[in-house]
């Protein structure tokens, strides 16, 4: 259960930081907390405890192998999320880039206040 309350705070500290922050790095290091608690959560919804991998072996029965074999699905989620996520998160970085380039800062409001 404490696994499942850090996990949450992370989301949190995600969440503050896309908020309340006027960084834009701050931002996308609050996006990528965001991203890995989700990955954490659906992991930790997969998890068995003493869990065998998702593989059927001859000597098995079905009903052994329910019982005992670890949830697949989750973990194909995490590894398509993780491949969305790094995709994701060159996009906002070469976005960046360009706001840099083109207003010589990372902040926010002083991008706003100096459209033209």
């Amino acid at each position: 259960m404490t696994v499942y309350i850090l996990d949450f705070i992370i989301f949190a500290i995600g969440i503050y930081s896309l908020i309340a922050k006027r960084h834009i790095i701050k931002k996308i290091i609050g996006m990528v907390l965001i991203e890995y608690s989700t990955n954490l959560f659906l992991i930790l919804i997969g998890f068995r405890y003493g869990g065998i991998a998702p593989i059927l072996s001859p000597d098995m029965n079905s009903v052994q192998f329910s019982q005992c074999a670890v949830d697949p699905l989750p973990q194909a989620l995490v590894l398509t999320s993780i491949v969305i996520g790094l995709g994701t998160l060159a996009l906002m970085a070469a976005y960046t880039m360009k706001l840099y380039e083109k207003y010589k800062t990372f902040d926010m409001c002083e991008i706003k206040r100096l459209r033209g």
